[in-house]
C-alpha cells in the first residue's frame, strides 16, 4: 500500500496537474497565449513562442508565474478572459471525484492547496463543482509566497492547523515536493500523469501514482 491512512489526518491537494488535467493549463500558455500575443503584436506564432518562451520560463516558480494580473499587464492581453475563452477544455484527472468522495466523507481534513490565482482557481472551481469536497481552499496568492517556498507552508500552517507528521501532500510539482519535504510534511505522493495527452513520466524521488483509485484502499 503506498499509503497508510491510518497515519494521515489531513490531505492537502494541488489542483492544476493532480486534480484537473494539466492538458488546460498546458495548452493555455504553449499555445493559445502565444497565438493572443502574435496576433496583438503583428508577430508570426513562431515569433511570438520565441519571445514569450523565455519571459516565462524566468518567472518559473515565483508567484508572479501564477498571478493573471502580472501577466495580463506584461502581455497587454486579458488573461482571464483568454482562460475564459477555452473553459471548455478545463477537465477533472479520471478518477479525481470518487476519491474525493471518499476522502470528504472520511473524518480526515481534506484541504485544496493550489499555487492558482484567484480568477483562475474561480473559473476551475465553477467548471468542475470540486469546491464542496474542500474543507478549505488555499491559494498562495493569499499567503504571499508560492508553495515553492518555505514560507508557504509556515503561513498555510498558520492558515490551517496540522501536525506536520499526519499531513499527506499530493502534488505533480517535484519543485513543491521538495519544498514541502524540507518543511517536514511526512507523507508526500507525486502524480506520474498530470497531462492526459502527454506519457507518463517517470518519478524516482516520491511514490507516485497514475490515476487515483491507487490511493483508495483503506481511506
Amino acid at each position: 500500500m503506498m499509503i497508510d491512512w491510518k497515519k494521515v489526518d489531513t490531505v492537502l491537494l494541488d489542483m492544476d496537474g493532480t486534480l484537473l488535467d494539466l492538458n488546460f493549463d498546458n495548452h493555455f500558455w504553449k499555445e493559445f497565449v502565444p497565438l493572443k500575443f502574435a496576433e496583438k503584436q503583428g508577430l508570426s506564432i513562431e515569433a511570438a513562442k520565441q519571445q514569450l518562451q523565455p519571459r516565462f520560463k524566468s518567472m518559473e516558480g515565483k508567484l508572479e508565474w501564477y498571478c493573471l494580473d502580472y501577466w495580463s499587464d506584461v502581455l497587454e492581453l486579458d488573461i482571464a478572459g483568454l482562460k475564459a475563452e477555452i473553459s471548455g477544455l478545463i477537465a477533472v484527472l479520471p478518477h479525481v471525484t470518487e476519491f474525493l468522495e471518499k476522502a470528504h466523507q472520511s473524518p480526515k481534513k481534506v484541504y485544496l492547496v493550489t499555487n492558482a490565482h484567484r480568477g483562475s482557481l474561480g473559473l476551475k472551481m465553477e467548471k468542475t463543482c470540486l469546491q464542496a469536497f474542500f474543507d478549505g481552499i488555499i491559494s498562495s496568492h493569499d499567503l504571499g509566497y508560492p508553495k515553492e517556498q518555505a514560507e508557504f507552508w509556515r503561513l498555510l500552517q498558520q492558515r490551517v492547523p496540522f501536525e506536520k507528521q499526519s499531513a499527506l501532500l499530493i502534488d505533480d510539482s517535484l519543485a513543491v515536493l521538495n519544498s514541502a519535504r524540507q518543511f517536514g510534511i511526512a507523507h508526500l505522493i507525486s502524480v506520474s500523469r498530470p497531462d492526459t495527452k502527454q506519457p507518463k513520466k517517470e518519478i524516482t524521488d516520491y511514490p507516485a501514482i497514475e490515476d487515483f483509485r491507487e490511493l483508495m484502499a483503506g481511506l
